[in-house]
C-alpha cells in the first residue's frame, strides 16, 4: 500500500487481528465487516449470532482498555436495518447509518443511537468521482432551480434532527380518467396524504374525490416531519386551482383533522433558515406565536389558524 498512514490486514480471526494491532498501535481501527470475523473461543460459524456477539465484545473490551476508537461496519438487510442480532446495537456506543438513493448523488449520514450525545444530528454529502463532498447548505440542493412559475409547487421549512432544511413539495392534481382516483406519494406517507385530502374535502369543499393526486418530495429524500403538512396542502391547492404560489413563500405547520393549523417545534430555527435562503414570507401556525419575538426577523411571518385562511391569503 502506497499510503504510509494506512495499513490493510486481510484477516478474520480476532486473535490475529489483536496481535497485529498491538504491534502497530494505530490511532483508529476499522473492521469491515463484523459479520465476517470469528473468535477462536466460539465454535459456531462466522456471521452467527454468538460469533457476532463475542467478536463485538472482544473489540469493545480492546477499545475501552487501549483507548483506540474502533469502527465496525455491518451489512444491512433489505429494509435498511442492521443484519444480525439486535444485541450488536446494544453493545456499541454509537450507531451511524449511511443512506442514499441509487438514482441521486446525495448520501445522508444519520445517528441512530448515540450514548454520549444527541441522535438528532445529520450529515449530507454528495457523491463525486473523487469521493464524498460535504454539502454545507443542503436546502439549496433540495429546492429545484426553476425559471418560470409552476403550479403545484410549495416549499416547506422542515427539521431533520437539529438541522433546518427547506424542501420542495410537488403536487399534481388531474381529472380522474379511470373512475377510481389514484393516490401516489413519493417521499411522503400515503395515509397522511389521504388524510389531508379528506380535510380539504370536508373543511374547504374541494372535490378531490374525482381527481387523481400525485405527490413528490423533490431531491429523493423522505420527510417524516408533520410540519410539512401545510406545504403539502398548499401544493395540492395550487395544482387544483392551477395557480402558482410565489417562489418567495414557504410554509411550516401541521394540519389537524378539523382543518386547524397546529404549532410545530423549533419554529425560530425554521424561520431563520427561510430568511437565510432569501424567502420573503413564511406561513406558520398562529399557535406558534407565544413567547417569540418576530421583530428580529426580516422575513414576513404570516400566522394562520385554519385551512380556509391560508387559501384566502394565497389565492
Amino acid at each position: 500500500n502506497s499510503n504510509e498512514q494506512f495499513y490493510l490486514l486481510t484477516e478474520t480471526s480476532t486473535q490475529t487481528i489483536f496481535q497485529e494491532i498491538k504491534k502497530l498501535q494505530p490511532q483508529l481501527v476499522i473492521v469491515d465487516s463484523i459479520q465476517t470475523l470469528h473468535s477462536p473461543f466460539i465454535e459456531s460459524a462466522p456471521g452467527s449470532v454468538s460469533q457476532i456477539r463475542e467478536t463485538t465484545a472482544e473489540l469493545q473490551r480492546f477499545a475501552k482498555e487501549s483507548n483506540i476508537p474502533v469502527f465496525l461496519i455491518g451489512h444491512i438487510t433489505k429494509d435498511g436495518s442492521i443484519a444480525g442480532p439486535k444485541v450488536l446495537e446494544h453493545m456499541v456506543d454509537t450507531v451511524l447509518q449511511f443512506e442514499g438513493d441509487q438514482h441521486y448523488a446525495y448520501r445522508i449520514l444519520r445517528t441512530i443511537k448515540n450514548r454520549f450525545g444527541s441522535t438528532a444530528e445529520l450529515g449530507i454529502y454528495e457523491m463525486t468521482g473523487t469521493g464524498l463532498r460535504q454539502v454545507t447548505n443542503p436546502s439549496e440542493i433540495l429546492i429545484s432551480q426553476r425559471e418560470d412559475l409552476l403550479s403545484g409547487v410549495a416549499i416547506a421549512a422542515t427539521m431533520e434532527g437539529m438541522r433546518p432544511l427547506l424542501v420542495e413539495v410537488q403536487a399534481l392534481v388531474t381529472q380522474s380518467v379511470y373512475g377510481t382516483p389514484q393516490r401516489t406519494a413519493t417521499g411522503f406517507d400515503l395515509r397522511r396524504l389521504q388524510l389531508l385530502l379528506a380535510v380539504l374535502e370536508k373543511r374547504g369543499g374541494f372535490h378531490f374525490g374525482v381527481k387523481d393526486v400525485f405527490l413528490n418530495i423533490a431531491g429523493g429524500i423522505r420527510v417524516e416531519d408533520p410540519a410539512i403538512d401545510l406545504a403539502v396542502l398548499c401544493a395540492l391547492l395550487s395544482s387544483y386551482e392551477d395557480n402558482a404560489i410565489s417562489p418567495k413563500i414557504c410554509f411550516s405547520g401541521e394540519v389537524g383533522l378539523s382543518g386547524e393549523i397546529r404549532a410545530v417545534n423549533r419554529i425560530e430555527q425554521r424561520i431563520a433558515e427561510a430568511e437565510k435562503l432569501g424567502f420573503e414570507k413564511i406561513f406558520i401556525s398562529r399557535y406558534n406565536k407565544k413567547g417569540i419575538d418576530f421583530s428580529k426577523f426580516h422575513i414576513e411571518v404570516i400566522a394562520v389558524g385554519r385551512v380556509e385562511e391560508v387559501y384566502q391569503r394565497l389565492f
